[in-house]
């Protein structure tokens, strides 16, 4: 009971630092002896020392003799910081409780074969399937080597995405899109299509009431019609980066902002793969994806998508685009599947959070 009670604060700690740790994943630490904690830590940012190192100097030489419990295996190899396993073993930890392995082949199993080398006991697997969630996307992209993908879309009652003259502004309540900004903020990147860009000229950052972190933009516009006078282009608030077709026509005027890059993509190549490959290769784990309709029904059908977070507003509309508009399917069977993970009122809107099961798998 105290083992799952010292991992449960392990993983608060941990989720306290969600948006911050990329291309890290999030880990929590408690140091505990004869039922009192000397230490907690979180990893808080790449390149800082890790959540053991600071529940460990929190509790000092104390550490000896202590359990130690971990959300994830400790790192057994030297990067920007020195391996937790090293301090661990030194400190005098006798125990070590590690609610999951890590998938990273520099690390998977080795931390804990070194521990258990050095004459520590470990134990492995306490409230593992939280602490896997919690670094769900962190362990999509080691497995898969692609980004971990989160669409997101308020609609009406309905299932209207706007009206039918293109009229999306505003669906969900504000409470809603305060609750946006913050899904914003623990995403690396952020994609829309150019239909939006065109349409509500948005700006895609993070606007919190005590700040927040900006991700990257992503734009999706195969011939290049994104003006320059976009808020994405001028604001300059955050990297933008233009994915677009060879065939487009340049516009110079785009690439006299600093913050923007274009990207250009072979038609002989699948778009939405090639985009995914090259935010692989910028280290980019989690891609918040918030529309239009085209976008979505895109991801969806080509089973890119992991996600969903939709807000439902109470409002009806009757005529209007939709989140999902594939025309080529007939029937009940044909139907995309997914599971519910939460839902919960969002002031006058209900937040749906649901998981793709990919194929109905």
């Amino acid at each position: 009971m105290i083992d799952e009670q010292m991992m449960k604060l392990a993983l608060q700690l941990a989720q306290s630092a969600e948006g911050q740790t990329s291309p890290n994943p999030l880990v929590g630490a408690v140091c505990m002896k004869n039922g009192q904690i000397l230490g907690t830590g979180a990893h808080l940012k790449a390149g800082t020392p890790h959540a053991e190192v600071h529940a460990l100097k929190m509790a000092g030489t104390a550490a000896n003799g202590a359990d130690l419990y971990v959300t994830l295996e400790p790192c057994a190899h030297k990067g920007k910081t020195p391996p937790c396993t090293d301090l661990i073993i030194a400190s005098g930890i006798k125990r070590v409780v590690i609610a999951t392995t890590d998938p990273n082949p520099s690390v998977n199993g080795r931390g804990i074969e070194l521990l258990k080398h050095a004459g520590l006991e470990v134990v492995v697997g306490i409230l593992q399937k939280e602490a896997e969630y919690l670094n769900r996307a962190f362990f999509h992209f080691i497995q898969y080597g692609k980004p971990y993908i989160t669409l997101k879309a308020a609609v009406t009652l309905d299932g209207r995405l706007a009206s039918a003259s293109g009229d999306s502004k505003w669906i969900s309540s504000e409470t809603s899109r305060t609750d946006v900004h913050t899904l914003r903020h623990t995403h690396d990147a952020i994609l829309v299509g150019v239909e939006t860009v065109l349409h509500d000229n948005p700006f895609l950052t993070t606007r919190l009431p005590h700040g927040g972190k900006n991700p990257i933009r992503i734009i999706l516009d195969r011939q290049l019609r994104t003006p320059e006078t976009a808020n994405v282009i001028a604001d300059g608030a955050a990297e933008t980066i233009i994915f677009t077709l060879d065939s487009a026509k340049m516009n110079a005027k785009l690439t006299a902002y600093s913050n923007v890059s274009i990207e250009r993509i072979s038609e002989t190549e699948p778009f939405l793969e090639e985009v995914l490959k090259r935010l692989e290769k910028r280290g980019i784990i989690t891609l918040f994806v918030e529309g239009g309709s085209r976008i979505h029904t895109s991801f969806i059908d080509e089973q890119l998508a992991d996600e969903l977070y939709l807000y439902v507003t109470p409002k009806l509309i009757g005529n209007g685009a939709s989140l999902f508009m594939d025309e080529s399917r007939s029937f009940i069977k044909d139907s995309e599947k997914l599971t519910f993970l939460n839902v919960e009122q969002i002031g006058d809107d209900i937040k749906i959070h649901a998981k793709f099961q990919k194929g109905g798998t």
